[in-house]
């Protein structure tokens, strides 16, 4: 996408990897899903966050490593 977004099978920005070199396993992305509302996630590859739009949360990516937990999460709009 022209948004640097990409869906996946279904985040505190000051300790948050942005190094956008470091990519997270393709593969993985089919199977996450938001712990929340067990939706669907887009990835940010540019933000390195994994976005549940349904929740309404951004979930970060620490060194390509996904933190899928709902306290670790930046609210979108925020």
């Amino acid at each position: 996408m022209s948004d640097g977004s990409e869906e996946a099978g279904a985040a505190p920005e000051s300790k948050q990897s942005k190094d956008p070199g470091r990519q997270v396993d393709p593969k993985l992305l089919e199977f996450l899903v938001c712990p929340v509302t067990h939706g669907p996630l887009k990835y940010d590859r540019a933000a390195q966050e994994l976005i549940s739009e349904q929740a309404g949360l951004a979930y970060p990516i620490r060194d390509g490593i996904p933190i899928m937990l709902a306290y670790e999460a930046r609210e979108l709009g925020s």
